[in-house]
């Protein structure tokens, strides 16, 4: 895809936004959103938080097939929030902890509702609200060094932050999650990959190149096609009905059915050659 590049937006029509505890660029039509903090091992602040919705927003309307999600440096993916700053939080009264949570959870929100994938590769730590910026990626790859935790019930807090009590357990099982949540274990990369928390380990120095790679064959298919699957899996997920989950797999199916990319895809499967998938 080529770029677009002017004063307001970068490469797939990304809007350029400031951001200075995250990285943003696009390879084509792959999105890197990074922590960028090493020299605190990527850890959270109040203002990342917001540009957790900055970035989402920038990202949002643009033509990026996918987003990778990972942390700067060799140390850390993100352990959460820093305590250099956690006096200020201690500090706050109900209200203005209740306006710091709605912020917090709001930016990681943002993240896991972008209407196309998220691969969070990983390395290090990913604890606290680290586990639940991961828990956000629709698809997770460790290197050998991931480490996860719920450490939430380490500094007095509980498992129900920054929406890792809905995503944990629907992920590995309520069984599991309690066990992880009330304890605040560590969960390395191995068991991560046995209990579902991630998809595959590789080795630390390919895993970049093997999240690019997910997000580049992820782009190879019809793009109102995986965002229509990334919609169905997650509202399946928060709804409990079967007869519901049928109508919204339905109606994506017809409406998926009056785009261009349908009989392309047809025309190129019966002509043995790749598809030129378009989006509209």
């Amino acid at each position: 895809m080529s770029a677009v590049l002017d004063t307001t937006t970068m490469a797939a029509g990304v809007r350029v936004v400031e951001l200075s505890t995250l990285s943003l660029e696009v390879l084509d039509d792959v999105a890197v959103l990074r922590m960028n903090r090493p020299e605190r091992m990527n850890s959270q602040t109040e203002r990342m938080f917001t540009e957790y919705g900055l970035a989402a927003q920038a990202l949002r309307d643009s033509d990026v097939r996918a987003l990778i999600l990972t942390g700067t440096g060799e140390r850390a993916f993100c352990p959460g929030f820093d305590l250099d700053e956690i006096e200020t939080i201690t500090r706050m009264g109900v209200r203005d902890f209740l306006k710091f949570q709605e912020t917090a959870a709001g930016g990681i929100a943002a993240i896991r509702h972008l209407p196309f994938p998220v691969i969070a590769a990983i390395h290090g730590p990913a604890t606290g609200g680290g586990l639940a910026l991961a828990l956000a990626a629709d698809i997770r790859l460790v290197a050998p060094t991931a480490k996860f935790s719920a450490a939430f019930i380490k500094v007095g807090l509980s498992m129900g932050e920054l929406g890792t009590s809905y995503t944990l357990p629907r992920l590995i099982g309520p069984g599991r999650a309690a066990e992880i949540g009330f304890s605040g274990r560590i969960v390395g990369a191995d068991e991560a990959v046995r209990i579902g928390l991630a998809n595959r380990m590789v080795p630390t120095d390919q895993l970049f190149d093997e999240a690019l790679a997910t997000a580049r064959l992820i782009a190879t298919n019809s793009p109102g096609g995986v965002r229509m699957s990334k919609r169905a899996i997650q509202r399946n997920q928060e709804i409990t009905s079967y007869k519901a989950a049928l109508e919204l797999e339905n109606r994506g199916q017809a409406l998926l059915a009056q785009t261009d990319d349908m009989p392309e895809a047809l025309a190129a499967f019966k002509e043995q050659r790749p598809p030129r998938f378009t989006g509209r």
